[in-house]
C-alpha cells in the first residue's frame, strides 16, 4: 500500500517526523503562578530566569506570569517589582521590546494561603488569561514558600479546582527543597502533595541538576569510550564529592537554624551527584529510565559503620575569611548561643553494586570554608608497580578526575609527568578543560533549564518521591546518631572543617582534598 503522495505506508519522511535534537524546544501556551514571590528566590532566580527564557525565544508570546502574596499591590506594582528584579538579577542583556511583550501577560492576586476567596480570585484570573491571552488552561503552580505550607495550598489548589486537568490540559506543582527533615517527614509531604497532583505532574527542584557541569556527567561517562573501563572499583581508589561556601549564615537563621548543613545539601543535591556518578548506563536518556538507574544505585547505598568514625559534625567559629575577621554561628544574629546545629557534615557511604563494592564514598559540605567550590573528584588507585627510585617520585600522588561544578565550570585530570632536566624526576600535572573557555556560548542558569523543563513536562532532572525517601533512609541514621552526641565539633571560619573530618580519611590512610 501507498500513502497519497506515493510513497509506501510504512515510509517515514525524516524532514517531516524527525525533529533535529540540537535546537531549543520552546514551552507551549501556559502560565506560571508563583505563590511567595516576595521572598528572595523569586527575586533573585525565578523571575530573571522566566525573563531570560523569554529573551532567547523560548516562551510563548501569550506566557503569563501571576504572582500571589498578602501584599496589597495592583497588577502594575507587580510588574515593577519584577521588573526590579529582571534589570538587576539577568543573565541576559535587557531588550525593551522582549519586556513589554512579557509585562502584557502579569497579573498580580492578594491572598494568604487559607484565605479561600483568593483562590476564588486566582482562579478566576487564570481563566480570564486562558480567554485573554490564549494560556490554554495549562498552569504551573510554583511553591517558592516554606514546607510547613505546601499542605494547605495544595488543599486550596484541589477545592478550587486548579489541580483538575480536564480535556488535554496540564496542571503541575512546582516545589522548593527541603522535602521534609526526615524520613516519615518526607513520606507525609509526597502523600500529602499526591493526594492532590499525581507522581508525573510533582516537579521537585534540585537547582543543582539544572548546572551543565552536572548533566555533562552523563556526556563524559556514556559518549567517551576513555572512561568506562575505569570508572570502578578495579581502578577508583574512592569518590569525594564536596560542596563547599565561604559565606556564613547571618541573617538566615529563620531558614537554617535546626535544619543544618546535613539535610540542607547532602540528602539533595551531594546524593544526586553521587547518584549520577555512580549509576549504570541508562538504556535510553528517557525520565523513567534515568531515574530508574538513580534510584538503584540509592537502594544500593548505605552509610559506613562505626558512625562515630565514618561521620563527622562542624560548627564553624570565629575566624579569618578573605582578609576580613568574622564572627562564629553562634555570634550570628538570629541564632542562640546554645545552637547546636552544624554548619559542616560529612559522611562515608559505600554503594554495594558489582561496580563499586569497596570504593567508600565522601561526602562533605560546609560554611565558612577556604572557598567556594563543588566539585566531584575520583581518585585512581596507585600503580601496582613503579619502577623509580622513591625520590623520583616524592612529589607524586594519585591520578584523579575531577568534575568541577562551581564556581569555574570544567574538568581537570590529575596524572604523572617527567619535570624537564638531566634528572628522572616525576609529579603531578594538571590538564584542564573549561567551559568557559570551550564554548561561545554562556551556559544557561540552573533555574532556566529547570523552569522550561518544567512547561514542557519534561522530568529528567526532577527527583522523584522514591528518590528523596531513599536519601532519609541513608542520611537519617547520621542524624540521629548526631542528636544523641551533643554539640558539633568547632573548626575556625576559613579552614577546611573540625579536625574529625580529617580524622575520618587518615582512618584509612586517604586525605581530604584541597581544592
Amino acid at each position: 500500500m501507498s500513502e497519497g503522495n506515493g510513497a509506501p505506508a510504512d515510509w517515514v519522511n525524516p524532514l517531516r517526523d524527525r525533529r533535529d535534537k540540537r535546537m531549543p524546544r520552546i514551552a507551549g501556551p501556559c502560565s506560571v503562578v508563583i505563590f511567595g514571590v516576595t521572598g528572595d528566590l523569586a527575586r533573585k532566580k525565578l523571575m530573571p530566569a522566566i525573563y531570560d527564557l523569554a529573551n532567547r525565544g523560548l516562551l510563548p508570546p501569550t506566557f503569563a506570569l501571576v504572582g500571589f502574596a498578602r501584599r496589597d499591590w495592583a497588577d502594575e506594582d507587580f510588574a515593577e517589582v519584577v521588573y526590579d528584579a529582571v534589570k538587576t538579577h539577568a543573565r541576559t542583556p535587557f531588550r525593551q521590546e522582549v519586556w513589554d511583550r512579557l509585562a502584557e501577560g502579569f497579573r498580580f492576586v492578594q491572598g494568604t494561603f487559607d484565605d479561600d476567596e483568593a483562590f476564588v480570585r486566582l482562579s478566576e484570573t487564570l481563566h480570564k488569561l486562558d480567554e485573554e491571552r490564549g494560556t490554554g488552561g495549562n498552569h504551573a503552580f510554583y511553591l517558592s514558600i516554606p514546607p510547613n505550607a505546601f499542605p494547605a495550598v495544595c488543599e486550596q489548589l484541589s477545592k478550587s479546582g486548579l489541580a483538575d486537568n480536564p480535556d488535554g490540559r496540564w496542571s503541575r506543582v512546582v516545589i522548593e527543597k527541603p522535602f521534609g527533615h526526615d524520613l516519615a517527614s518526607a513520606e507525609a509531604l509526597n502523600a500529602t502533595v499526591n493526594s492532590v497532583f499525581p507522581e508525573s505532574s510533582v516537579f521537585r527542584i534540585d537547582h543543582y541538576l539544572g548546572k551543565e557541569t552536572v548533566q555533562n556527567i552523563l556526556a563524559l561517562r556514556f559518549a567517551n569510550e576513555m572512561f568506562e573501563p575505569i570508572w570502578n572499583a578495579h581502578y577508583v581508589d574512592h569518590v569525594q564529592i564536596t560542596m563547599a561556601e565561604d559565606i556564613g549564615l547571618g541573617g538566615r537563621a529563620g531558614y537554617y537554624d535546626g535544619i543544618g548543613a546535613a539535610r540542607d545539601v547532602i540528602q539533595n543535591h551531594l546524593l544526586q551527584l553521587l547518584a549520577l556518578t555512580a549509576m549504570e548506563e541508562p538504556v535510553s536518556f528517557h525520565p523513567s529510565e534515568l531515574q530508574a538507574e538513580k534510584i538503584k544505585v540509592l537502594s544500593a547505598t548505605r552509610l559506613v559503620e562505626p558512625l562515630d568514625q565514618n561521620t563527622s559534625r562542624g560548627q564553624y567559629a570565629m575566624g579569618w575569611q578573605g582578609g576580613q575577621k568574622v564572627v562564629g554561628l553562634l555570634d550570628e544574629e538570629g541564632f542562640s548561643k546554645t545552637s547546636t546545629t552544624e554548619t559542616f557534615a560529612a559522611i562515608t557511604l559505600d554503594v554495594d553494586t558489582r561496580r563499586w563494592a569497596g570504593v567508600p564514598f565522601y561526602l562533605r559540605t560546609g560554611k565558612r570554608l577556604g572557598r567556594r567550590v563543588t566539585e566531584i573528584a575520583l581518585v585512581f588507585k596507585r600503580a601496582p608497580h613503579l619502577p623509580f627510585d622513591t625520590t623520583m617520585t616524592e612529589e607524586l600522588g594519585k591520578n584523579a578526575l575531577v568534575i568541577r561544578v562551581q564556581p569555574d565550570e570544567g574538568i581537570t585530570l590529575r596524572f604523572g609527568s617527567k619535570v624537564p632536566g638531566n634528572s628522572m624526576a616525576v609529579r603531578d600535572v594538571n590538564m584542564d578543560f573549561s567551559y568557559g573557555s570551550a564554548f561561545a556560548e554562556a551556559s544557561p542558569e540552573a533555574y532556566e533549564r529547570l523552569i522550561l523543563d518544567v512547561l514542557l513536562g519534561e522530568p529528567s532532572l526532577f527527583p522523584v518521591n522514591e528518590e528523596v525517601e531513599l536519601a532519609w533512609k541513608i542520611l537519617d541514621p547520621a542524624l540521629q546518631n548526631w542528636a544523641s552526641h551533643g554539640s558539633p565539633d568547632p573548626y575556625e571560619s576559613g579552614t577546611w572543617g573540625p579536625e574529625s573530618a580529617f580524622e575520618m580519611l587518615h582512618r584509612s590512610g586517604r586525605e581530604w582534598r584541597r581544592p
